[in-house]
């Protein structure tokens, strides 16, 4: 019996070890949601830089839609910043923000110094969108299709090898659908 009450705490060592081993091969950024597959959630929030203008699903143009979580309080965001006024030129698909737990004055001090890559940024003072997009921080970014369903959803900084690696594929998945009608 001594043998045993001697061996608990070595096996709890290595269960420990084990599930700590497979903890770290894991992906931070490959964030499973709930969401994928499914429409984006219907919202009715206030623009970014005009606090009279209601954005709701409506408010999206058709075809591919980016929709960046940011803020100005997140580091990664300004790190990303530049990459995301790149591809914002790009018209194969809208990007968007989402202005994520942010005072308004700052949030539109930031896109007047680093420029507005955004279509429009919706002004999510409470979190409430990014509650229902199930966002825990800042950055994130969602690829939505032409009908408006969720496809991939992203945490972390967006740069030119995971917008080549996860993002490009996806892009060009989806418009062979739009081609093809579905």
């Amino acid at each position: 019996m001594k043998v045993l009450i001697r061996l608990i705490p070595l096996l709890l060592f290595l269960l420990l070890g084990v599930l700590l081993f497979r903890g770290l091969s894991l992906n931070p950024q490959d964030m499973p949601s709930a969401l994928v597959g499914k429409p984006f959630p219907v919202f009715s929030l206030n623009a970014l830089n005009n606090a009279e203008q209601k954005l709701t699903t409506a408010s999206f143009k058709p075809g591919i839609k980016l929709v960046n979580v940011w803020a100005t309080w997140c580091p990664s965001c300004k790190y990303e910043h530049p990459f995301l006024v790149k591809i914002s030129k790009d018209q194969r698909f809208a990007l968007y923000g989402l202005n994520y737990k942010d005072e308004r004055q700052p949030a539109l001090r930031w896109l007047i110094d680093f420029e507005d890559p955004y279509q429009f940024s919706i002004f999510d003072q409470q979190g409430k969108l990014g509650l229902n997009l199930g966002v825990f921080g800042a950055p994130e970014t969602f690829v939505v299709d032409h009908h408006n369903i969720i496809r991939k959803r992203f945490a972390g900084v967006l740069e030119r090898n995971v917008w080549q690696r996860e993002f490009l594929p996806l892009i060009n998945t989806i418009e062979d659908e739009i081609a093809n009608g579905t």
